[in-house]
């Protein structure tokens, strides 16, 4: 696995070159690194760990659900291709402002929500250590956009139930820990 995983890290860094996180000042792909790392402590699946170093790519890069494909298809077999890329498009938020500028952030998360409350439990998993990830930064950043941003998460976690439940369980504590320390 830790050579398939360089080379999809490697894919993820070139997708993501000279992105910088939004609250806090480092390369972007750090955040994906991370993602895959919590989620390897829970799973040794190599679709999740990959997933989770990909699964920003569509979303924030010029990178084609085909382009990733293809290079999927030439370090991994079939069947782990095929799972990577679904979780990879059920991580990608379809209801973005880009798609829907006329309806407000509100109605997009609520749709967002129902929509990730149907993906399959393993891109659930790499959502929960997504949330987890991004809950540091944001608490951490002391911007004023947390809490907001959290009240959204604990939404979502109320919908995407069946992931891995420790993780799970994680992700939860993590919101919350967050909400106190931002809303004292």
């Amino acid at each position: 696995m830790n050579k398939i995983w360089e080379q999809v890290k490697d894919f993820a860094a070139i997708a993501h070159e000279g992105q910088k996180r939004k609250y806090i000042n480092e390369p972007y792909i750090n955040h994906p690194i991370r993602v895959s790392a919590y989620c390897q402590r829970y799973t040794n699946s190599l679709s999740i760990a990959a997933a989770a170093l990909l699964h920003d790519v569509l979303e924030d890069t010029p990178v084609t659900a085909n382009e990733m494909e293809s290079f999927l298809k030439g370090i991994m077999s079939d069947g782990e291709t095929k799972h990577t890329m679904r979780l990879v498009k059920d991580l990608t938020d379809v209801y973005t402002h880009a798609a829907w500028p006329h309806m407000n952030r509100r109605w997009r998360k609520e749709k967002e929500n129902d929509r990730l409350a149907k993906t399959h439990p393993d891109a659930q998993t790499v959502k929960y250590a997504d949330i987890i990830d991004n809950t540091k930064d944001i608490v951490d950043s002391g911007d004023d956009f947390a809490p907001k941003y959290l009240q959204e998460c604990r939404a979502i976690l109320q919908r995407i139930t069946k992931g891995n439940a420790e993780m799970y369980r994680a992700a939860i504590e993590a919101v919350d820990e967050g909400l106190k320390k931002t809303l004292h």
